[in-house]
């Protein structure tokens, strides 16, 4: 359990909080590049980390992420006109440029420099695998951004989208990173009737339903091992990465064998709206080859393995339906009755109330991966407050990672054995 100021410090985000300010030293995924596809096209709320934001493609293809609120009379910006390179309030004519520069004041007069001394809080923008990425923190404190292996890949290898999540960010990532839950919330019933679990595709969940857990620090996070017994003196292990301040990468389940073949696996980004809502991105990738139109949907698409959601990423199955949940499914098929992993995973973390209360917890052995993530990110943002800025902020290739999933013979160090796994391909000189 963690003491209610530790709870405090690790759920708030907003502006001068502790773990807001660690966030705002990474870049952060915005926006999805189709949401301001148009140059001079329509302006987008957007709000992250507490931070009312509007978003626009300038008529050069330049985008910008401003202060939502007009320096003026605080009217939002998000009903401006996007025109001639730059974002015009209707209410006074006011027009800011994607740096928050006053380019134009029509409603003062000629000789003054009136404009030259009034300005917008913008922040930088980088467009990478068709995701629009901000930087908020002081700027000259501005990382490179993170290397993912998705990032730079070919288009047709890659897909990315995202879906609202009613919760704070971080019991988001604490089901992110919790591997013991697959054997339970994510499992069907078998024709044996009640409790007798099949994972799909992941026999070993099946057998051994208390994995055993190991941690492994990294340059930009934690590597969780999940070990489960297999046959013939054997290891089954899923391997987890946690990387600062908000990804996971999710291991593909397996009957046998190691991932090596290159089939997809996938990654996610819990990226704080404000303290009680969260954007939960979901990226998938094909190292190994171009994705099949049923594959990008199903990775990316609004009505794939993450939909489906409605025109605002709002998932239709969410709370207010109670998730459309089907007890007839739950007695005969399915353990939890909701269709779809996230809408599971949303349905039981937002159960907890927008912000769980830890200090109420009991926790076991199979949660000693959320215990040290926890410590490990109020740690990060206790030393920022005390002056010391995170270093992984700087080191973008170590995020160059996957998770896998791989059998080790039972006296092979599971840190070694999966080494070559987890590091991803080569970074290409482009985004080096």
């Amino acid at each position: 359990m963690l003491s209610p100021e530790d709870n405090e410090l690790l759920t708030r985000v907003g502006p001068g909080t502790p773990m807001g300010e660690l966030m705002r030293r990474f870049w952060i995924p915005a926006l999805l590049e189709e949401e301001v596809a148009m140059p001079d096209g329509a302006p987008v709320k957007l709000r992250l980390l507490g931070e009312d934001l509007v978003a626009f493609k300038d008529t050069d293809g330049r985008i910008g992420i401003l202060d939502a609120y007009c320096p003026h009379r605080r009217v939002n910006l998000y009903y401006g006109r996007n025109e001639e390179c730059g974002l015009r309030c209707v209410y006074h004519g006011w027009k800011f440029d994607v740096d928050g520069n006053c380019t134009d004041m029509p409603s003062e007069p000629d000789k003054t420099n009136f404009a030259a001394k009034v300005s917008l809080t913008a922040y930088p923008t980088e467009i990478r695998a068709g995701v629009v990425w901000v930087y908020m923190g002081p700027k000259e404190a501005m990382p490179e951004l993170p290397q993912f292996e998705w990032s730079y890949l070919p288009a047709d290898r890659t897909a990315a989208t995202k879906r609202l999540q009613e919760c704070n960010w971080a019991q988001a990532v604490e089901g992110g990173i919790d591997s013991a839950h697959i054997s339970f919330l994510h499992a069907n019933l078998g024709n044996a009737g009640r409790g007798n679990f099949n994972l799909k595709r992941d026999s070993f969940a099946l057998t051994d339903r208390h994995p055993k857990f190991f941690l492994h620090d990294t340059d930009c996070g934690t590597q969780i091992g999940a070990r489960r017994s297999a046959e013939d003196g054997r290891h089954y292990w899923r391997i987890t990465q946690f990387l600062m301040p908000f990804y996971t990468m999710i291991p593909p389940v397996m009957d046998g064998g190691d991932n090596s073949d290159g089939i997809p696996f996938g990654g996610h980004a819990w990226v704080p709206i404000d303290d009680e809502n969260t954007w939960t991105w979901s990226f998938g990738v094909h190292p190994g080859r171009a994705f099949t139109p049923e594959e990008a949907e199903l990775s990316g698409g609004r009505s794939g393995t993450w939909g489906p959601i409605d025109e605002n990423y709002r998932p239709l199955r969410n709370r207010d339906n109670d998730y459309q949940i089907s007890r007839e499914r739950q007695q005969a098929e399915s353990f939890t009755g909701i269709e779809g992993v996230p809408n599971q995973d949303a349905a039981v973390q937002e159960s907890m109330g927008p912000i769980v209360d830890r200090s109420c917890e009991w926790l076991g052995a199979s949660d000693a991966a959320v215990i040290a993530w926890r410590a490990k990110v109020i740690g990060y943002a206790k030393a920022l407050r005390q002056g010391q800025a995170p270093a992984m902020a700087t080191n973008g290739a170590s995020y160059n990672r996957r998770a896998c999933s791989v059998l080790l013979d039972a006296e092979t160090d599971w840190i070694e054995g999966a080494d070559w796994l987890v590091h991803g391909g080569p970074v290409p000189e482009a985004a080096e």
